[in-house]
């Protein structure tokens, strides 16, 4: 996995994303969903391919329930693009990089 990748937790959501200057993607993912594992390496790749214009993190959702609950995650993987504190994007399901990228490109 890229270091590109932020390996979040409920303790430092809000400092790592919500306060961030900066647009965050975040992977809700967990470590038995084949999807989720399918899509990690796209997820990294952007993480170094975008560094300096979007943050990347993921977030294991068994880990951390509180997180996944606030932001009513029922499935994952589920990728939630957060700018300036509020959601701007959501995705669901394992994707094309081509797809992922079109979805987050106007918000760069």
């Amino acid at each position: 996995m890229a270091t590109d990748v932020i390996e979040l937790g409920d303790a430092r959501f809000h400092q790592e994303v919500l306060e961030s200057k900066e647009p965050v993607l975040v992977d809700f993912t967990a470590t038995w969903c084949p999807p989720c594992r399918a899509i990690a390496p796209t997820v990294a790749a952007l993480a170094t391919e975008y560094r300096g214009r979007l943050k990347v993190a993921k977030l294991d959702v068994d880990a951390n329930q509180a997180t996944a609950q606030r932001y009513n995650i029922r499935s994952v993987p589920a990728l939630l693009l957060f700018k300036d504190g509020q959601v701007v994007q959501q995705l669901l399901g394992a994707m094309p990089r081509a797809k992922l990228e079109q979805a987050l490109l106007p918000h760069l």
